[in-house]
């Protein structure tokens, strides 16, 4: 099989023009207003664009693939030629992208990854859609029929929450084969509530950073008095709001007309506004599932459900993935779908001691005491300005350890460990004890001076290879053991039965 004739103009525009661009631009301010070089530069512009176009024919003549019944065969190569077998047992995801413009033509672009890839195992840019929705779907098959599994519908329970939509059992075999039983549409209006209540606090910080660059400058136009801390106030706080508009817009522009679908034995989802991607997350392969409830989300009753699969974590894969399995409904519906991926026991999370919370109330004490610190060597050295006024910060320790303490615990049960961590963002995690990978306490130096230890679960997702596992932390000494031979223990009874 050929990529698609029209794929050869549209990476000769995607290529291209910037290329050739650069080569203008640069050799035009180079040449200074000289006529013979500003000539040689649209010369070497037009050689970039006949390069170009050269290699993208050669990469089109010498580029086939063919779907086997166990796997995916690619030949590539212009300077040297590439063989490639893929094995269909080992693909993660196929997910297929298509830009705005790659819509107009009809294109669009098919991305394999395979379970522990580090990239992209295999890129086909461009096929038709038809051809593209043929392979995603016949991958899913023949993947399914590799691996020794019936490839039939898996029954689903009434799907939860109010934008949960019925199942399909009315429909035809074939239709639901294909389409699968949709469980989740995300609605213009929770489309603007997801953006709005998305954003995360700690982008503020991105403003904040602009201030050592900032301050020089305004200090020489704005007299620091009590009107100039006023207006660099209202300033940050209009910074701040912008954006947090841009990050909404970005939000809604990135998941437009999401909808999460089940077929077979996959999660299907669909999004984007000028960029539609479209992807699977096999359930065979989860490893972890994810409610995470940010401090907005968590104030007005509504969380995110993501599926971590072995190899890659929604929205850390190559190709973007999904990012969530739902982007946003409310808690009790989020619960109630991640128990219907992945059953688990009704839960009561044990918090760290008392004393943890000591501790934290001298860490954000300490987080204080340094950003006083700083504001006193900027108004020394800097420009001045009545750095005391941050004193009140340290107030603020004690509400932030009691919310650092209230968002950390873990629960065993008989079939799953479940883990609570985050501050801005809380993060329940279920973890399957079969798919426990390692089991790590962990001790920093602050920790033993206080008699704590974390136990780190660790999995084959992403997630923990990026280092954000599923924690129980800061436990007592004791307990910390107690939890890695229970976690232990119930590992190898898992692995046992099967």
């Amino acid at each position: 099989m050929k990529l698609h004739p029209l794929s050869i103009p549209y990476r000769v525009v995607s290529r291209g023009v910037g290329l050739a661009w650069a080569f203008l631009v640069g050799g035009v301010a180079l040449a200074q207003g000289d006529p013979v070089l500003t000539s040689g530069a649209v010369v070497l512009a037009v050689l970039a664009i006949a390069a170009v176009v050269t290699y993208e024919v050669a990469y089109y003549r010498r580029f086939e693939y063919e779907l086997t019944p166990d796997s995916l065969d690619i030949y590539s190569g212009v300077f040297s030629r590439r063989e490639r077998e893929i094995p269909l047992r080992r693909v993660q995801n196929v997910d297929v992208t298509r830009s705005f413009v790659a819509r107009l033509l009809g294109l669009a672009k098919v991305e394999v990854e395979t379970a522990g890839g580090g990239g992209t195992e295999a890129s086909l840019r461009y096929v038709s859609r038809e051809e593209a929705q043929r392979l995603q779907e016949e991958v899913r098959e023949r993947r399914a029929a590799a691996q020794g599994e019936t490839g039939t519908e898996r029954t689903t329970e009434e799907a939860p929450g109010e934008r949960l939509a019925e199942g399909l059992a009315g429909e035809e075999e074939t239709g639901t084969s294909r389409r699968g039983e949709t469980l989740f549409e995300l609605s213009n209006r929770d489309l603007a509530l997801y953006g709005a209540l998305s954003f995360d606090p700690r982008l503020f910080s991105s403003v904040l950073a602009f201030a050592p660059f900032l301050v020089p400058f305004v200090s020489d136009r704005v007299e620091i008095t009590r009107f100039g801390v006023v207006l660099l106030v209202a300033v940050a706080l209009v910074g701040m709001a912008a954006l947090w508009l841009v990050s909404a817009l970005a939000r809604m522009v990135r998941f437009y007309g999401f909808e999460l679908r089940r077929v077979g034995d996959d999660l299907r989802y669909e999004r984007g506004l000028f960029e539609v991607r479209d992807g699977t997350i096999p359930l065979s392969k989860l490893q972890t599932v994810s409610v995470e409830e940010n401090v907005l989300m968590r104030r007005y009753g509504f969380a995110s459900l993501a599926v971590e699969t072995a190899g890659y974590a929604p929205g850390s894969s190559p190709s973007g993935g999904s990012e969530a399995a739902i982007p946003i409904a409310s808690r009790e519906a989020v619960f109630e779908m991640a128990n219907t991926l992945e059953p688990f026991h009704a839960f009561d999370i044990s918090r760290p001691p008392e004393r943890a919370r000591k501790r934290y109330v001298r860490r954000y004490l300490l987080v204080g005491v340094g950003l006083l610190a700083v504001g006193y060597a900027i108004s020394r050295f800097l420009v001045s300005f009545p750095w005391s006024a941050l004193v009140p910060l340290l107030v603020l320790a004690v509400p932030a350890a009691e919310r650092a303490h209230r968002n950390r615990g873990y629960d065993l049960g008989p079939d799953h460990v479940v883990t609570q961590t985050g501050f801005w963002r809380r993060q329940t995690r279920i973890v399957p004890y079969d798919r426990v990978q390692t089991v790590i306490r962990r001790q920093t130096v602050f920790q033993r001076r206080w008699s704590l230890t974390s136990v780190v679960v660790d999995t084959a997702g992403s997630r923990s290879i990026a280092g954000s596992d599923a924690a129980a932390l800061d436990r007592d000494d004791a307990e910390a053991d107690e939890i890695s031979d229970r976690v232990e223990s119930q590992l190898l009874a898992a692995l046992g039965s099967d």
